[in-house]
């Protein structure tokens, strides 16, 4: 039995965008996430927060033999390094990675919540994970990432900007 499938999403407004998303793969890569598949780029417009410039996310799929709160710890890490700095709420970033599903497990807490409490509410996320990970059910929910991204109340602006491997 191996590791569960660990899905993440990642986000950057601020600099070299797809640079940063790679960078952030890499980083996680050197810390024990292992990525066997990863979205195109989307365009997206931000969700919240103050007004800010358009982003680029991707989704990336893995596996780990970290547990879910180490690879917390990691993804926050690679943020810190990347000189991401946490000043206002949905703010600007150099790059965002977050933890959405990680296998069937369900974590309810302060540090982590699994699967990601607010992954079926945008379509920023579900674009990129339902291009990687379509038939992947909402551990909670039921609904597979297809079925999340057709009911997203989200209506933001979502489009894919480059394929996989294409500099942005």
């Amino acid at each position: 039995m191996g590791a569960p499938p660990v899905f993440l999403g990642l986000g950057s407004n601020l600099g070299d965008r797809d640079a940063a998303i790679r960078g952030a793969l890499d980083r996680l890569a050197a810390r024990g996430f292992r990525t066997t598949v990863r979205s195109s780029l989307w365009l997206t417009e931000p969700v919240g927060g103050p007004p800010q410039g358009a982003f680029l996310n991707a989704a990336a799929g893995g596996e780990t033999e970290l547990t879910p709160e180490e690879l917390l710890e990691a993804c926050l890490a690679t943020e810190r390094e990347m000189g991401r700095v946490r000043t206002v709420r949905n703010g600007p970033r150099t790059i965002d990675v977050d933890v959405l599903l990680f296998g069937a497990e369900r974590r309810g807490g302060p540090g982590l919540e699994l699967p990601h409490p607010r992954l079926a509410e945008r379509r920023f996320v579900l674009a990129p994970l339902a291009e990687i990970a379509p038939d992947v059910r909402h551990p909670v929910l039921g609904l597979t990432v297809a079925e999340l991204l057709a009911r997203c109340p989200d209506r933001s602006a979502v489009r894919r900007f480059a394929p996989v491997g294409t500099p942005a």
